[in-house]
C-alpha cells in the first residue's frame, strides 16, 4: 500500500484555499491535501503568489491543474513545482459548464489520448509525482471501457496516481450540484479498476463520510479521498492519524487545533486579511456538539465585522463544548 496517497482531502473550488488546509493541516499531520483547481491560464498570467503561495505547514500539499494544452499543463506544473507544491493534479473530473467550455475536466473523459498527452508533457517538464483526478465515465459512456481507457493511456504516459471519483459525470442533463449526488456511485468499478492495475497506486473518492468508511475501502484501494464530509465536518480529520496510520492525531481535540491556529490568525490579520476569511473554513468543527450552534451563529455575526479579530474565535470557543477524536 502507497501512504503517500493513503488519506486525502478532496479539491474543492472556492473552498480548499490555504487558509483551509492550514486549519486542516492542524487535525492531520498525514493526510495529503490539495489545492482548488487553478487553470493553466491563471497560473501562467495571474497573480502567482495570491493563487499558488501556500503556508509551509501545509506538506505534503498537492496543486490541481484544468486544462487540456499539454504545452500550456507543462508551463504551469513547472509553475508549481518552483513554488514548492509536492504533487501536480489533473482535473478530468469537475462537471461544471464554465469547464466544459473550455475544453477541461469531465469532458476529457471523452479524450484519453489527449489526457495522456498532457500527463506525459507535464512529467517531463517536472520531478515531482504527477497524477490524475477523473470519474468512471460522462454521459452514455460505459463506465468498464471508459474508465479502463483513460486508466491505461494515463499508465502508459507515465502517471503517478489515478483518483477516481467513483461516480459518472452527466454533463447534458444534470446541474453540477446534482453531479455531485444523483448519479449512482460505484466503488466495484474502482476496485475492479484497482485488481486489473495492482502496481498503480488507486485512489477512491466519492460519497466517503466518515474515517471508519475510508477503513473498508483500503482493503480494496491504496487511497481514500474524502470532500465535503471533510470540510464541511473537519472535526473527522482528528481520527486520520490514529485510525489510518497509528499516530496520534497532531492535537488531541479540536480546541487544542483552533488555539494552535490563533498565532496563524494574527499573522494574516496582520497582512490585511479579513477574520471571516479564515473562520468560514471553522463553521463545522463542532458538528453535532453541544453549543455548536451558539459557536456557528457568533462566527457568522462578528467574524464578518471589519475590525474582527482573533478574539471573537476565542468567544466562540466558550460557547461550544469539546470535540476530540474518537480514537482518543
Amino acid at each position: 500500500m502507497v501512504d503517500k496517497w493513503k488519506f486525502c482531502t478532496a479539491p474543492m473550488m472556492e473552498w480548499t484555499d490555504t487558509r483551509c488546509r492550514v486549519f486542516h493541516r492542524l487535525l492531520t499531520r498525514r493526510g495529503r491535501l490539495y489545492t482548488e483547481m487553478l487553470t493553466c491560464g491563471a497560473v501562467i498570467r495571474g497573480d502567482r503568489q495570491r493563487l499558488l503561495g501556500f503556508d509551509a505547514s501545509e506538506h505534503p500539499v498537492a496543486l490541481q491543474l484544468g486544462g487540456s494544452n499539454p504545452a500550456d499543463l507543462a508551463t504551469a506544473a513547472t509553475i508549481g513545482e518552483d513554488f514548492g507544491y509536492d504533487e501536480i493534479n489533473l482535473n478530468v473530473g469537475c462537471p461544471s459548464d464554465r469547464v466544459k467550455e473550455g475544453r477541461f475536466g469531465a469532458c476529457l473523459m471523452a479524450e484519453p489520448m489527449l489526457v495522456a498527452d498532457c500527463v506525459a508533457a507535464m512529467k517531463q517538464a517536472v520531478t515531482i509525482p504527477v497524477t490524475v483526478k477523473c470519474r468512471i465515465g460522462i454521459d452514455d459512456q460505459d463506465p468498464e471501457t471508459a474508465l479502463d481507457n483513460l486508466a491505461q493511456s494515463v499508465v502508459a504516459a507515465g502517471v503517478d496516481a489515478l483518483i477516481v471519483h467513483a461516480r459518472k459525470a452527466w454533463l447534458n442533463g444534470l446541474s453540477p450540484k446534482e453531479n455531485r449526488d444523483i448519479p449512482p456511485l460505484d466503488y466495484d468499478r474502482v476496485y475492479r479498476l484497482k485488481r486489473a492495475m495492482p502496481a498503480v497506486p488507486i485512489i477512491i473518492n466519492g460519497g466517503i463520510t466518515s474515517i471508519a468508511q475510508a477503513k473498508q475501502h483500503l482493503a480494496y484501494v491504496d487511497g481514500v479521498m474524502l470532500g465535503r464530509a471533510a470540510y464541511q465536518e473537519p472535526w473527522r480529520l482528528l481520527d486520520v492519524d490514529p485510525e489510518l496510520f497509528g499516530e496520534a492525531a497532531p492535537h488531541a481535540t479540536m480546541k487544542d487545533a483552533l488555539e494552535a491556529l490563533m498565532p496563524y490568525i494574527e499573522d494574516q490579520l496582520a497582512q490585511g486579511v479579513r477574520l471571516h476569511a479564515i473562520t468560514r473554513h471553522l463553521i463545522g468543527a463542532y458538528q453535532g456538539v453541544p453549543g455548536a450552534r451558539a459557536f456557528r451563529r457568533y462566527l457568522s455575526e462578528f467574524g464578518v465585522k471589519p475590525d474582527a479579530d482573533v478574539s471573537v474565535l476565542a468567544k466562540a470557543m466558550v460557547a461550544v463544548g469539546e470535540r476530540t477524536s474518537e480514537a482518543a
